[in-house]
This record gives structure tokens, C-alpha cells and sequence, in this order.
């Protein structure tokens, strides 16, 4: 008989991590998902306890509550959304850093995290210099497993559509064609499958032994979920 275990979720209304939280609450295997966010969702589950404070802090907590032991942050934005590079980084480094000091405080011991395909700190890109930032700083936090996924252009639909993020999924779906060996890793991805890898990987970190930070990037990250979903079928 599977254990039940809980999870708890940062940046459920993003593309990602809408589809994840749906995973989340249609997983028999989940006792709570505790969704921390700004506003409240528009769902209702028996295993759904949403946390909602306007800046994603975690005020009261009763000691009765399920310990989630899975961690997922999927918050993001970008430099046009954020107005300034210093907002981009409150968002993409420091508000990713105190949710998840506040979940390890909670007790998550495996935390999976969205980032962006070519993080480095050595990008001519400020954003993805932050995606660097921000995992360097998670990776020493001391959870059991943190994992990154870094997945290229993604394609779904958003809750809230930009028509930028519109034209951009179509005119990558056109190229789409031309994107093979040496480009192969820009492929767009759908939401759905970063979601379900996310997913699968922490459930596969439950059974493994403590390691350092693991990194999940382009056509690596496509051929898991291939295999996660022929696993399932």
C-alpha cells in the first residue's frame, strides 16, 4: 500500500505550475497539497488547503497539519512584466529564496524548481544570470534533493495570455521543423510535460539517498518526460 505524503506548491496560477497542481490533486498518493499564493484559486478539493498572503509568506501554520515532505516552486517573471531589472530579481531571485527557506522551514526535504533553459552566471542575459543566482542559492540550503528543471520555450495555455508569449509559441511552432541536432534542445516543450516531470521526479527522490543539486536542461529533460510518460501508459 502506498504512503500517503504531502506537497506543497509556489506560482500554481503560471502555465507550469497550473497544470502541476492539477497533477498535485488528481495524485491518489497525496494526503494535503497546500497551495501558497496571492490570491485565492478558483478550485475546491478535500486535499486542497490554500495558503493565500498577498507577498507568498507562511504566517500560521498548525502542528496538526500533515508535514508536506515535496516542495515545487514554479514562480517566474520577466523584465517587461517586472519593470526593471531590480524587479525582475526580487521576483526571479529573492521571492524564490524566501518561499523556499520557508518550506524547508515546514519541513519539505525535496523541492523541485522551475528555472530556464541556459542559466549561467556567466549569460550576457540578466534573466538567465538570475536563474543561476536563484539555484546557487537554493542548492545551499540544505534540502535532501533540489532539483531544476530548465526547460526551453514552453507552449499551453495561460490563465492570462500575453500577446507577446502568443506570437512567440507560434512563430517557434512554425520553426519547429528546422530545430534538430545542434537546436534541437530550443524545441518548445508543452507545460503539461515539464509539469508531469517535476512531478515524477520528486516522487523518485522519496526513495533515494540525499544528492547534490540536479539539473534537468533542454533534450535531457524532454527525454525524461518521454520516459515518465511511456511509464505511465
Amino acid at each position: 500500500m502506498q504512503r500517503e505524503i504531502s506537497a506543497i506548491i509556489a506560482g500554481s496560477t503560471g502555465l507550469v505550475g497550473n497544470e502541476l497542481l492539477h497533477l498535485l490533486l488528481g495524485n491518489g498518493a497525496m494526503e494535503k497539497v497546500y497551495a501558497l499564493t496571492r490570491t485565492a484559486l478558483p478550485y475546491r478539493s478535500k486535499n486542497l488547503v490554500q495558503i493565500v498572503h498577498p507577498e507568498l509568506r507562511i504566517t500560521e501554520w498548525e502542528d496538526t497539519d500533515p508535514v508536506p515532505e515535496l516542495g515545487f516552486i514554479c514562480l517566474g517573471t520577466t523584465k517587461k512584466s517586472a519593470g526593471s531589472k531590480a524587479g525582475l530579481e526580487a521576483v526571479d531571485v529573492e521571492l524564490v529564496k524566501s518561499v523556499a527557506r520557508s518550506m524547508l522551514q515546514l519541513g519539505v526535504q525535496h523541492l523541485v524548481v522551475i528555472s530556464s533553459l541556459g542559466a549561467t552566471p556567466y549569460s550576457p542575459s540578466f534573466y538567465l544570470r538570475c536563474k543561476a543566482k536563484m539555484e546557487q542559492a537554493l542548492s545551499d540550503m540544505g534540502f535532501s534533493h533540489c532539483i531544476f528543471v530548465r526547460p526551453g520555450p514552453l507552449t499551453g495555455e495561460r490563465s492570462e495570455s500575453r500577446q507577446d508569449e502568443v506570437l512567440l509559441q507560434k512563430g517557434l511552432e512554425l520553426a519547429q521543423p528546422l530545430l534538430v541536432g545542434p537546436l534541437s534542445h530550443l524545441a518548445p516543450i508543452p507545460a503539461e510535460d515539464v509539469a508531469l516531470t517535476m512531478l515524477n521526479l520528486a516522487m523518485k527522490a522519496l526513495e533515494l539517498p540525499p544528492t547534490p543539486a540536479e539539473i534537468h536542461s533542454g533534450n535531457a529533460l524532454r527525454r525524461h518526460t518521454a520516459d515518465t510518460q511511456h511509464t505511465q501508459a
